[in-house]
């Protein structure tokens, strides 16, 4: 990405761009929606193909925002302009880490899994840091930062030095983390007459369904689509619920609030998603595992209330 386009402005909803309810009511929706999805997959783990977990869920959320798209008269193919926009954001915010945290989830709890993709604000804010202009990090943000990637060590470093089935899934969530992140910062950049959220959602997850079913035909299978049936009500809820409208709702926020500001939603999925393992799966954190994510929610926390534009002391 070039600093030529990363000089493009966020869209706004008016001269002083989005309204803190606007921003507020968008995180919280994306949140919750997302954080539930880690209880869905989760549901599935073990008794289904990671690629045909994320091929049901891509697939089902494109369906959803293909019939939104053509009830307001639109026709859900790509135009020219989009379709490399498309394939970027179907792979970096699709498939890629669709397939990366349900292959994670086989091993790792729904807590855990999802406080090691709340680092993905940091890289976010790290990133937006060299290619976006109102994006600087002052002391504050890098001060985050630092503290948020100590968490991180605390919360992964132990079970990456053991290595094994488990250390093979943080990394997973590792890369997972990093995707979200590029796709962020893609998005950003689109330029406005690409951007249009909803267009982008369908895109994305058309892209995403349709690599991730690739992927299980070439690694399992049809039969890998069979064993999503006994789970139907999971997956409908993964593609629907905490796919198809999440997505819808990030879109607009980072067209309109910039990539920092929308990485946010790092901030509340992991509690949103400990607390559904915790209280439907019965899932238990360590110790070393609640402090990890809460000092990776503290550096979060820092790098998304101080000011923009270096202004932060």
């Amino acid at each position: 990405m070039s600093r030529s386009t990363a000089t493009i402005a966020p869209e706004s909803s008016g001269p002083s761009g989005p309204s803190k309810s606007f921003i507020v009511g968008n995180l919280a929706a994306c949140s919750f929606l997302w954080g539930s999805s880690y209880l869905f997959i989760k549901l599935m783990a073990g008794d289904v193909a990671p690629w045909a977990i994320a091929a049901g869920r891509g697939l089902l959320g494109a369906t959803t925002l293909a019939l939104f798209v053509a009830a307001r008269g639109q026709s859900p193919l790509p135009r020219r302009h989009e379709l490399r926009h498309w394939l970027v954001l179907g792979t970096t915010n699709g498939w890629l880490p669709n397939v990366l945290v349900a292959y994670a989830l086989i091993q790792l709890a729904s807590g855990p899994a999802a406080m090691i993709q709340a680092a993905g604000p940091l890289v976010t804010a790290l990133f937006a840091h060299v290619l976006f202009s109102e994006e600087r990090l002052g002391r504050r943000r890098l001060l985050g930062i630092l503290i948020g990637m100590a968490g991180v060590a605390i919360l992964i470093g132990p079970r990456l030095a053991e290595g094994g089935g488990t250390a093979l899934s943080l990394l997973a969530m590792v890369g997972a983390t990093l995707s979200y992140t590029c796709a962020n910062l893609y998005t950003r950049a689109v330029p406005p007459r690409a951007g249009d959220p909803i267009r982008l959602a369908l895109g994305q997850q058309m892209v995403s369904g349709t690599g991730a079913l690739l992927l299980t035909l070439i690694f399992s299978g049809w039969g890998a689509l069979g064993a999503l049936a006994p789970h139907w009500q999971a997956v409908l809820a993964l593609g629907v619920f905490a796919t198809a409208l999440p997505v819808t709702f990030f879109m607009r926020l980072i067209r309109a609030a910039g990539p920092t500001r929308a990485a946010m939603t790092g901030y509340l999925v992991p509690a949103v998603a400990a607390a559904m393992g915790v209280l439907v799966l019965g899932e238990t954190l360590e110790l070393r595992q609640i402090i990890g994510g809460c000092i990776i929610l503290a550096g979060v926390f820092l790098v998304s209330t101080a000011p923009a534009g270096g202004r932060a002391r």
